[in-house]
Formats: structure tokens, C-alpha cells, sequence
């Protein structure tokens, strides 16, 4: 922490205009709402409201940007690179600045919105600034007198729509990518965290990329984002949310046939054998369940310790959930802030009433925390069990459910026992055991001996109902792009 420079309590704020063809502008409608800050509930700024009118004049700005023969498409590739490279670098110079503001729309702990978030983030965009002039076709043998290749083109405009645990690091996963292959974009920002991607904005214009390639809209899902799900100008979606709002996005993209990418939620499983190294196991798994107060979307949320080490585990477990420190988000130190609004609070709250009711023992905590603010306490449940509400569905808040499995085969079983499929985790020390619950976990990333390690360079994304496609490296390029095949014919065979 010594290395991270204080934060600012009050920064200034960016425009609270929609960000369309490089320009500020109000919505069409006129109307704002409100974002709050989570710490006290206050009101922050009134943010334009985008509604369909806008998404009309947002993809058109994109559309014209994305034409054959406009400054966009004639671009080198090696330029788009350098133009990433470049909005990395003002990210990395506003770092302070944005991890204030992050945390003062989101509610975070400043510490890790600096060392956590803006660090993915710039590094995302210096990832994919190194790809731009790299993704390319191959050419293919076939048969006869013909010389086939294939291109790498853009997919078109691209609809984006973010959530609001991750906002910064969440808009680089996708714009990166999708500038890097020369699309254009009209992105929907969460309407509970819109701030920071709006100065994001301010600086795609400042990093000099033209007039349309990057349009920024912030409003509601039901209005904002159903219009870019169901635009026959958008070309390709991708979301980050919910399963049920994902589920929706996916049926409203078919008029076009859009091609859809969906990261959504997820109930991890992190599995606990009895020869892990105890004390960093139990500090790994705290920290993948309680890291972003609980609101990520792989938390290490179904906790599986074997029955030889299961009381001590649990124990410890609590006593480590005990210490967190909860507090003003700004002060250094802090382990958990608020969580992002009431409404989540609020939810948080009906689940874990419901683990009582269904016969898990709260250990610790279960309830709202204060007066102020939508901070909840550090909580633990033990005595989960398999068909319980709380170990089925995402809780999105700091609420640890550990849960007790005899062996390996069994614990795999239960683990896959899900409609999730977004990550899981094994602690062991045993490598052919870690091996074994590695291949046969179906999730789209699994850790071993770790929790929560993100690299631009590494896809990320789900099984089953945790979404489809895949976002980050190579994997991530092909998201953003079109194949197409050409075939020449070089000479006429002899008569």
C-alpha cells in the first residue's frame, strides 16, 4: 500500500453526457437520472439517459465510421495499435485520478481499485494494442489450379454492455479487443457505476481515434441496452451480467443474427483437500469469496472442505472473516466497502435469511452493517448443503458457504452439480489429484493452489449456463472478427 499515492475523496467529475461521434451531447429525451455514491447513499451527478433515439444516432455514428474507405477502415493496422497503446498510457497518467473516482461510484476500496483494477485495465490495452497488426489469415492448399487465402476482417459495429462491479476493467475486456480487429462500438455503461467509463471516453478522444469508433451511452438496460440488443445495425453483442438478463439479450439479438457473446454468472466451486497447505488455503478462499465485497462473478462461492481438516477449516475461517476490515472505502487498509447499492443489500439479506431457514449454521455475521451506506457484514455459513437456496444461487455479496465432501470423486460430482460453469479452484498439494479435479470440472477457468489470478493474455468465460464465447487473449481476437475465404484461379490447364 506505502507504493499506491493517496486518493482523492472529491474528484472532479467527467462530462455526465452521452459520448457520441467524439462529442458530448445530451439525450434526445432530455431526461437524467441519478448516481449514488454507496458509502453514504448520496447523489454524485445526474447522468444523460439514453433511450432507443439514442442508440438510433449512436449506431449511425458507428456505422458511418466503419464504412469502406473512411479513416478508420484505411488505417493501418499497426496505427490502431499505437492508438491503444496510447489511451493505455493516459489511463496509466489519470490512475489515480480514475481508482478515485471508482471508488467513489462504486464503492470499492481504493487500494484495489488502484493496484487491482487500473492494472488489468492498462494492461488490457497494451495486450491488445500488441495485437493489432498480428491476427491475419493463413493460405490454404486446395485442389486444382487455384491459390486460396483467408482475410481477418472487423465483425462491424458492436454493441457493448458492461456491468457495474468491474466497470473499468470490464470496458477495457471489450474494447480492446474489438478496437484492436478495427470494429466500431456503441457500449451501454451500468447505470449504477457510469462515471469512470465516461472519462475513459474523454480520453479515446484525447488518444486521437476518430469521430464515431468509440460511442459511450449510459442508461438503463430495459431501454438502452434491450435497443442495442435488438438494432439491425449493431452486428455483433457482447454482455457481461446476469444469466436471466443474459438470457434475454441472447433472444433479442436474433432479428439480425447477431453474434452474441455472453459472460454471466456463476456459482464456483472451490474444492479443500485435507493435504492443502492449511493457512494459505484458508487465505485463498477467503479472499475468492470476499474480494470486491463479494461481487464477482466467479467467486469461490461453494466451498468444499474434506472432512478430515472440515471443523478446523471452518473455524479458521471465521476467525479470518472476523478480522476483515470494513470500512470508509478511501482509507488504506480497508478490506471491504460498501456493497453497490440497496437493492443488492437487500437481496444479500433474503438469501441469507433463507440459509437459516433451510438449516445451514451462521457462523458469522448475515446482516446489513450501519446506518449508513449499503455495507454488509463478513459473513460465514457452515452446514450448507447441496439443494440449500444459498448454494444454488449467486448471492453477489461477502457470504461464505462451506459445505463438507468425503472424497474426490464425490466432491467432482457435486461440483459439476450445477447450471454454472463460469471457474473453480482446488487446493491440494498432491499434483495428480489437482490434475484429476482440474480436467474433470466443467468450468471455463480453473485455478489450482490460487484464486482469482486474471492476465490479459489468458481467455476467460464459461460452460453451461455461465455464457459463451470467450473474452481475453487470442481467444478474445476471434470474438471480433469475420473469416473470409478468397480463391484465385491462376492458369488454365492444357487442352
Amino acid at each position: 500500500m506505502s507504493a499506491i499515492p493517496p486518493p482523492n475523496r472529491k474528484p472532479d467529475l467527467p462530462p455526465t453526457k452521452l459520448f457520441i461521434n467524439n462529442e458530448w451531447v445530451n439525450a434526445v429525451s432530455g431526461k437524467t437520472f441519478e448516481t449514488h455514491n454507496p458509502t453514504n447513499g448520496e447523489v454524485i451527478a445526474h447522468m444523460a439517459e439514453a433511450d432507443a433515439a439514442d442508440v438510433d444516432i449512436a449506431v449511425a455514428a458507428a456505422r458511418e465510421a466503419f464504412e469502406l474507405g473512411s479513416e478508420w477502415r484505411t488505417m493501418d493496422a499497426s496505427r490502431r495499435g499505437l492508438l491503444l497503446h496510447r489511451l493505455a498510457d493516459l489511463i496509466e497518467r489519470d490512475r489515480a485520478y480514475l481508482a478515485s473516482l471508482e471508488t467513489l461510484d462504486n464503492g470499492k476500496p481504493y487500494g484495489d481499485a488502484y493496484a487491482a483494477d487500473l492494472a488489468l485495465t492498462i494492461n488490457t490495452y497494451r495486450y491488445f494494442s500488441g495485437w493489432a497488426g498480428k491476427k491475419h489469415g493463413q493460405t490454404i492448399p486446395i485442389d486444382g489450379d487455384h491459390f486460396a487465402y483467408t482475410r481477418l476482417e472487423p465483425v462491424g459495429v458492436c454493441g457493448q454492455i458492461i456491468p457495474w462491479n468491474f466497470p473499468l476493467a470490464m470496458q477495457a475486456w471489450k474494447l480492446a479487443p474489438a478496437l484492436a480487429m478495427g470494429n466500431t462500438i456503441v457500449m451501454k455503461t451500468a447505470e449504477q457505476t457510469p462515471l469512470t467509463a465516461n472519462h475513459i471516453a474523454a480520453l479515446v478522444k484525447e488518444a486521437g481515434f476518430p469521430p464515431g469508433v468509440v460511442n459511450i451511452l449510459s442508461g438503463y438496460g430495459p431501454t438502452a441496452g434491450g435497443a442495442i440488443a435488438t438494432h439491425d445495425g449493431v452486428d455483433k453483442v457482447a454482455f457481461t451480467g446476469s444469466t436471466e438478463i443474459g438470457q434475454l439479450i441472447h433472444t433479442m439479438a436474433t432479428g439480425n443474427l447477431k453474434r452474441v457473446t455472453l459472460e454471466l454468472g456463476g456459482k464456483s466451486p472451490n474444492v479443500v483437500f485435507g493435504d492443502c497447505d492449511f493457512d494459505y488455503a484458508v487465505e485463498k478462499s477467503h479472499f475468492a469469496l470476499f474480494f470486491n465485497q463479494g461481487q464477482c462473478c466467479c467467486a469461490g462461492s461453494r466451498l468444499y472442505v474434506e472432512e478430515s481438516i472440515y471443523d478446523r477449516f471452518v473455524e479458521a475461517s471465521v476467525e479470518r472473516a472476523k478480522k476483515r476490515k470494513v470500512g470508509d472505502p478511501f482509507e488504506l487498509g480497508v478490506e471491504q466497502g460498501p456493497q453497490v447499492s440497496q437493492e443488492q443489500v437487500d437481496k444479500i439479506t433474503e438469501l441469507c435469511k433463507s440459509g437459516t431457514k433451510e438449516g445451514a449454521k451462521l457462523a458469522l455475521g448475515g446482516a446489513q452493517l450501519g446506518d449508513e451506506g449499503y455495507f454488509f457484514q463478513p459473513t460465514v455459513f457452515a452446514d450448507v448443503k447441496d439443494d440449500m437456496r444459498i448454494a444454488n444461487e449467486e448471492i453477489f455479496g461477502p457470504v461464505m458457504q462451506i459445505m463438507k465432501f468425503k472424497d474426490i470423486d464425490e466432491v467432482i460430482a457435486r461440483g459439476n452439480k450445477n447450471m454454472y460453469g463460469l471457474a473453480a479452484s482446488v487446493f491440494t498439494t498432491n499434483l495428480e489429484k489437482a490434475i484429476k479435479v482440474a480436467h474433470e470440472l466443467r468450468a471455463g477457468t480453473v485455478y489450482v493452489n490460487a484464486y482469482d489470478v486474471f492476465d490479459p493474455a489468458a481467455p476467460f468465460g464459461g460452460f453451461k449456463m455461465s455464457g459463451c464465447g470467450r473474452e481475453l487473449g487470442e481467444f478474445g481476437l476471434e470474438q471480433y472478427t469475420e473469416k473470409k475465404t478468397v480463391i484465385i484461379k491462376t492458369q488454365q490447364k492444357n487442352s
